[in-house]
């Protein structure tokens, strides 16, 4: 039996959801499932792919661009195999005590796609992060890492059961 071929696909500006991206990979290859890893903006065709994961960094409510762009592109192909969505973006543990619900555009995308489901993930804004903006927050006390490993893994496991369960 061949291994499920996976494409772990990622929009970000500064790298937060590029390590989120990074963390779905290689809980996937632990699972057994050959995962690929990519930005967003390089991803030109999902044909060789069993599923797709993507995500996309949320900015003021609104998913990174090179997420959008890519699900846009790749749109026909990604409604013919499995998708998930993920987002990263609330610099605080919210995403941590609740289920947040998908920002509108992504849940858009999300029925347009028919993807599976959608979960929110912690970002991160920390003094390596550039920016006026990032800067601003640090200082402020607002920054941090919000990403939980943990959680993140344990998704990337669901995914992988999910795939198992495909014929």
């Amino acid at each position: 039996m061949n291994a499920k071929r996976v494409l772990v696909a990622y929009g970000s500006r500064h790298g937060a959801t590029a390590g989120i991206a990074d963390e779905i990979g290689r809980t996937l290859r632990a699972d057994g499932v050959d995962a690929v890893v990519l930005p967003a903006d390089t991803v030109t065709d999902v044909s060789d792919y069993d599923g797709v994961v993507l995500g996309g960094a949320l900015y003021a409510g609104r998913w990174n661009g090179k997420a959008r762009r890519c699900a846009r592109r790749n749109g026909d192909q990604l409604r013919n195999r499995p998708v998930w969505l993920f987002s990263s973006g609330p610099v605080d543990s919210s995403a941590e005590q609740r289920d947040i619900p998908p920002a509108p555009g992504v849940a858009r995308r999300m029925k347009k796609l028919g993807a599976r489901e959608h979960i929110t993930f912690g970002g991160a804004v920390t003094a390596e992060t550039p920016g006026r903006f990032a800067r601003s927050m640090v200082r402020h006390g607002k920054g941090g890492d919000f990403r939980n490993p943990a959680r993140i893994q344990e998704w990337a496991h669901h995914i992988g059961k999910d795939l198992g369960a495909m014929r």
